[in-house]
């Protein structure tokens, strides 16, 4: 149970207050936005937490210790780390404007989709992750990371742009991806 890539998981949800208190605004003075140092902490915490995600999975495939808390924990980590950057980053309004409704679909999204796999677990379907999924993955993962070290490097405002434009995207492949889940979640359905 305590394999190292199970282990590595836990690291990814323990990690997460951390980030949060790192993406917490300064003082009153300061306004509502963290310190570039602060975001510059909070983005190297974020690749580290990236990194043991892609991490956790291989290993334990390469060394057959593939077990059911790793299934079971890896996706959690994921969310709880997704959700909880977007939730800093509307909180610090370093998503703003119209962009709240991309961080939004994500959200919702992801809570759908989980309650939808429960439901789906409890009359024994499973619905293995497609390829588009693991890209809305990864555009959700660039995009908040993008975002964050732009928050780092306030100077480059191209940066958040491009991270924002890339929030977009993942919004648009988690609402496709969704709908691929649900379809096959109603087909099940009374």
């Amino acid at each position: 149970m305590l394999s190292l890539p199970n282990i590595l998981t836990l690291s990814r949800i323990l990690a997460v207050p951390i980030l949060v208190f790192l993406l917490w605004p300064g003082t009153k003075d300061l306004g509502i936005q963290p310190l570039p140092l602060d975001y510059a902490f909070a983005f190297v915490l974020y690749c580290l937490m990236g990194i043991t995600d892609y991490f956790d999975g291989y290993l334990a495939r390469a060394q057959g210790t593939v077990s059911k808390l790793g299934v079971f924990l890896d996706p959690i980590a994921d969310k709880i780390m997704v959700a909880a950057v977007i939730l800093m980053l509307v909180f610090t309004r370093d998503v703003d404007g119209w962009n709240v409704i991309a961080a939004l679909i994500i959200l919702l999204r992801e809570m759908i989709v989980s309650g939808l796999r429960e439901f789906l677990a409890g009359l024994q379907i499973s619905v293995p992750v497609s390829q588009l999924a693991k890209w809305k993955t990864t555009f959700q993962i660039v995009s908040l990371g993008g975002i964050i070290l732009a928050g780092a490097l306030p100077d480059w405002g191209l940066l958040k742009q491009a991270a924002l434009a890339l929030l977009w995207i993942a919004a648009i492949l988690t609402m496709i991806t969704g709908w691929d889940y649900l379809r096959v979640g109603i087909k099940h359905m009374d």
